[in-house]
């Protein structure tokens, strides 16, 4: 199992992979991923401040993968601008009604996903990681295509790492906590669509390729929240922590 992230370093930002407690630089994972290689250590440990695991460009949103839904779910797309790194604050709009924490398992791919099925799905992705789908319900009566409803700015904390060890039948843990008191507490196991077959109905319409994310759905693991909170998301043994204003 490899963990991966992305730091802010003096030089710059650099991929890094987790090693006890240190963070090692290393090559480039997708285009190891693509090849069937080992990740490959480039350089000597580092220090600096997490950002966004990837650079997606395409974030696909599940819709209809939660409680009270039935398949077959929909896609929605969601701007990459929007993704920002833990522990960025943000800044809740004021002027679309009740903001809402999502807390979701991230998919994100490896490699194009030319010829992506429900059964090899994990053969294009690189790993999981934790999103927080900050979301405004209430402009859903306006804007029935999500885009004012989810476009806030940071409103798609990501990270902190990619879990490479994470697989699409894991039932991981999937909690949303906030200001230290559990929300929601639920698991991947209880999405109504696996999370195999929203990746073929995603790459049976388009192509993705890597770095791009697909976030599978809030099942029951979605609560309203105020600004000033800290918001936690817990994929497995990932924790994204993400402080509002």
């Amino acid at each position: 199992m490899t963990r991966i992230a992305r730091v802010r370093t003096p030089e710059g930002v650099r991929t890094v992979r987790l090693d006890g407690d240190r963070l090692v630089p290393i090559a480039d994972p997708y285009l190891a991923f693509a090849a069937g290689e080992q990740i490959t250590d480039a350089g000597t440990p580092v220090e600096g401040t997490f950002e966004a695991p990837c650079v997606p460009t395409v974030v696909v949103g599940i819709a209809q993968n939660g409680p009270g839904h039935a398949s077959p779910v929909q896609a929605w797309l969601k701007s990459p601008r929007t993704v920002t790194g833990p522990d960025r604050p943000v800044v809740l709009r004021r002027d679309a009604g009740t903001t809402v924490a999502e807390a979701e398992v991230a998919v994100v791919i490896g490699r194009d996903t030319t010829g992506l099925t429900a059964e090899n799905a994990h053969e294009y992705v690189l790993g999981i990681t934790a999103v927080n789908d900050l979301s405004s319900p209430d402009r859903s009566e306006f804007d029935p295509r999500n885009f004012e409803s989810k476009s806030g700015e940071g409103y798609t904390p990501l990270g902190p790492w990619i879990d490479t060890g994470i697989g699409l039948d894991d039932d991981v843990v999937l909690q949303l906590v906030v200001d230290g008191e559990p929300a929601c507490d639920t698991s991947a196991g209880r999405y109504p669509m696996s999370m195999r077959e929203c990746l073929a109905y995603v790459a049976g319409w388009t192509t993705l390729g890597p770095g791009d994310v697909i976030m599978m759905g809030a099942p029951f693991s979605a609560s309203p929240i105020r600004p000033g909170v800290t918001v936690e998301v817990v994929v497995g043994e990932l924790r994204l922590r993400t402080p509002t204003e």
